[in-house]
């Protein structure tokens, strides 16, 4: 078989090919690889083995600690790249609150991160008491730092900052709960992620003086960093991408094309080691890769080699029994049937033929006083009602909840969870255990659905849901249907169960609002209408009708 037809096999275009032959990448040579033994090799044909596991179809809800250094400055999303884009709101807050990133690099707010207040088994705790079946930490992100204690990279929390392993806190704390761990890993963009760091102010009375990203371990002589490299962290001894001076450009690059700086063998290979351990270290269930399909996709076969790797593992340590998960972003149909498709920040316009998730925060991924300052976190009701319509479409919730600097979630955040544990305590039935319906609901928002973009980041951008609007789920005989608010005469139609429907040929014989008793209803040609009670609950945005 020819390199052509072995590229087109796989999935990869031609010019990917192209890329990986430019940067010397070790593509067809890796391709079958195993490292733990098992059923699954690092090939697509061999993945399309996988089959999501009935717990996590079942789980529907999980809750994410996305906390890393970047919440030391509590200043918003990829804060270790915007201090670096000169005259970004990022970069003044740093210059005002730490000094010039080429005196007070992002290296050294690490240093300042201490983590010291946080209790991993009182968040774990609350987040299993409001509903979540897993949870998941951040295991590195973009900034490169690994929050275990890794022997492949120096740059790790147990070695500065906290000086505390985060992960075998997280992991130990889930375990207590019985809930199953799942990490979320993301540093294989770190290469191209922290090119900012290699620029100089353009303007000011510091134009021309380098920040610290091409600082090397000989720099450190007499510093608090001495004897660690700062490439170890930055990687930036390399060329930049084409057009890095476009703060955008990143994005049209995640794909590792359009000009992009290619990352060396090496650079890919101590990312594959450090994922590994993390696999065999703290065993987790779940693997998030920020990537569109794997790390590396169109470059090597490093990302599934990982994927072979964790499915292996999971069979292992579950005795013959596939418990793993591993999401990616940006699945063809082939690639959907050998891992769990995600989608960040949006929702599937249909009924998916195959598990999937939605990954979004009720703030920031990563903790910002604005956000807090301004009381503009997601409300329990937006997140309820995002969490109906997923799960009406076969799919399953992973919520961020953000952590500050200094491990705790603050009071807003914790009465936005009260509020979805007090929901949950009545209507939770709807959710777990449940299944999609012949159709996912009904109403105007429909209508106005957003259609998804790259990764996703279509949410709120469709008609707000409504008390017109309403969703189904089913389990075994049971039929729900949930109300998105309560219509001001109590008269509810729901059309897909008019008499002699298709979708519902059987008979009705009880409707009860869960929380409440039995309901009055008739079945007609217009549909299904029921009298709701005079008593409307306090939580009204999602009510929640049994029909048996």
């Amino acid at each position: 078989m020819n390199r052509r037809t072995l590229v087109k096999q796989l999935g990869l275009s031609l010019p990917a090919y192209l890329l990986s032959k430019q940067a010397g990448a070790s593509f067809f040579e890796g391709l079958g690889e195993q490292y733990a033994k098992g059923p699954f090799k690092a090939t697509w044909d061999s993945l399309q083995g996988y089959q999501v596991p009935e717990w996590y179809r079942n789980a529907k809800f999980g809750i994410w600690a996305h906390w890393g250094p970047q919440c030391e400055a509590e200043y918003g999303d990829w804060y270790a790249r915007g201090m670096y884009e000169e005259g970004s709101a990022q970069y003044n807050y740093h210059v005002k609150k730490y000094g010039h990133p080429s005196k007070f690099g992002f290296k050294d707010v690490i240093h300042q991160w201490k983590a010291d207040q946080w209790d991993p088994e009182q968040l774990v705790a609350l987040y299993k008491r409001v509903g979540a079946k897993y949870f998941f930490a951040l295991a590195n992100h973009h900034d490169n730092l690994d929050l275990w204690d890794s022997k492949y990279q120096a740059w790790n929390s147990v070695r500065v900052g906290p000086k505390k392993d985060l992960i075998a806190g997280w992991a130990k704390a889930a375990k207590k709960q019985g809930l199953p761990f799942g990490v979320s890993v993301h540093a294989s963009h770190a290469w191209t992620w922290y090119e900012v760091a290699q620029r100089a102010d353009k303007k000011g009375p510091m134009a021309g003086i380098p920040y610290d990203g091409k600082l090397t371990k000989a720099d450190g002589k007499g510093t608090w960093w001495e004897g660690l490299d700062p490439q170890g962290l930055y990687a930036q001894n390399h060329p930049l991408s084409e057009n890095a001076q476009n703060n955008g450009a990143i994005h049209r690059q995640w794909n590792w094309g359009n000009g992009v700086a290619v990352p060396t063998k090496a650079y890919c290979d101590l990312f594959l080691k450090r994922t590994l351990e993390l696999i065999d270290k703290y065993e987790p269930e779940l693997l998030y890769f920020d990537d569109t399909v794997l790390p590396f996709h169109s470059l090597n076969d490093v990302g599934l080699q990982i994927a072979a790797h964790h499915y292996n593992r999971s069979i292992k340590r579950n005795k013959g029994k596939l418990h793993a998960v591993l999401n990616g972003k940006i699945l063809d149909e082939v690639q959907r049937k050998c891992m769990v498709w995600d989608i960040e920040r949006g929702q599937s316009n249909s009924i998916e033929p195959f598990a999937w998730q939605t990954d979004t925060c009720i703030g920031g991924w990563h903790y910002d006083m604005r956000v807090y300052d301004n009381k503009q976190y997601k409300s329990a009701k937006t997140v309820v009602q995002t969490l109906v319509d997923i799960v009406s479409k076969n799919g399953n919730l992973l919520l961020n909840i953000p952590v500050r600097g200094n491990g705790t979630i603050d009071d807003q955040e914790t009465a936005i969870l009260e509020e979805i544990a007090s929901w949950m305590k009545v209507n939770a039935e709807c959710i777990f255990d449940t299944r999609p319906w012949k159709v996912f609901g009904e109403g105007p928002a429909m209508e106005g659905a957003a259609s998804l973009s790259a990764q996703g980041f279509n949410e709120g951008k469709g008609k707000p849901f409504t008390a017109a609007d309403l969703r189904f789920t089913a389990k075994g005989d049971v039929l729900y249907a949930i109300l998105y608010g309560w219509p001001e005469n109590r008269q509810v139609r729901i059309k897909s169960l008019s008499e002699g429907n298709a979708l519902r040929p059987t008979a009705i014989n009880k409707v009860e609002m869960a929380g409440g008793g039995a309901l009055r209803f008739q079945r007609n040609s217009e549909g299904l209408e029921i009298v709701l009670p005079e008593d409307k609950p306090d939580l009204s945005y999602a009510v929640v009708l049994k029909i048996t």
